[in-house]
């Protein structure tokens, strides 16, 4: 028993799980905000690639 209290008591491998944690909240948030914008980009790259083809387009 006392040593199942030692281990609950025990913090030294707490930071790596912090660094864990903090890696994949900024990995989710990277991953939400390509999610968000890919229909932005796609549509900013298809008038861009218009306005290459047929520079008199009504996107341009």
């Amino acid at each position: 028993m006392k040593t199942f209290i030692n281990m609950l008591r025990d913090d030294r491998g707490a930071s790596a799980a912090e660094y864990a944690l903090i890696l994949a909240i900024i990995g989710a948030v990277i991953a939400i905000a390509a999610l968000t914008l890919s229909g932005a980009i796609g549509n900013a790259m298809n008038n861009t690639a218009d306005c290459i083809n047929t520079p008199t387009s009504t996107v341009c």
